[in-house]
């Protein structure tokens, strides 16, 4: 009883359409994730300056200061506020003369976006809701061992 040993192949995969269908899982799975959409401020930017421009002489009644801290605490010449109530803070102080009207922004930078959005998003809703462009100056404020 002799057995006989059979030239046995190991069987191939057909590995011709693998290439296809990991493109097409790819595909499926781009389309139906969600991605998170990143958060900007939507501004126009003034025009490049002039070849001669005059400066500007601003007074200091002519200047809002909101602070942000860096336990992102809005203020409003020391008084702590709220979104709503910045919101009408710079309406109250930008209606006479919204054009000559300045907002000076000064963020900690320990200050995390979602406070430095939420104010900008406070003006920009007084500015709308006034009809006027707005004008808005940005700084930054150095806390606890200066600016880097």
């Amino acid at each position: 009883m002799f057995r006989r040993h059979y030239n046995s192949e190991v069987p191939t995969l057909n590995t011709s359409s693998t290439a296809d269908i990991s493109f097409m899982l790819l595909i499926f799975f781009l389309v139906t994730s969600s991605m998170d959409s990143d958060k900007g401020l939507q501004r126009q930017l003034p025009p490049p300056p002039q070849a001669e421009q005059q400066a500007m002489d601003i007074l200091d009644t002519d200047i809002l200061t909101v602070s942000i801290s860096g336990d992102n605490r809005l203020t409003i010449d020391g008084q702590d506020v709220t979104a709503d109530e910045l919101t009408q803070r710079v309406k109250e102080f930008a209606a006479p003369r919204p054009e000559q009207r300045i907002i000076l922004v000064e963020s900690s930078r320990k200050a995390t976006y979602e406070a430095y959005f939420r104010a900008q998003d406070a003006i920009l809703r007084a500015y709308h809701q006034l009809k006027c462009p707005p004008r808005i100056s940005e700084t930054v404020t150095a806390e606890e061992g200066g600016l880097p």
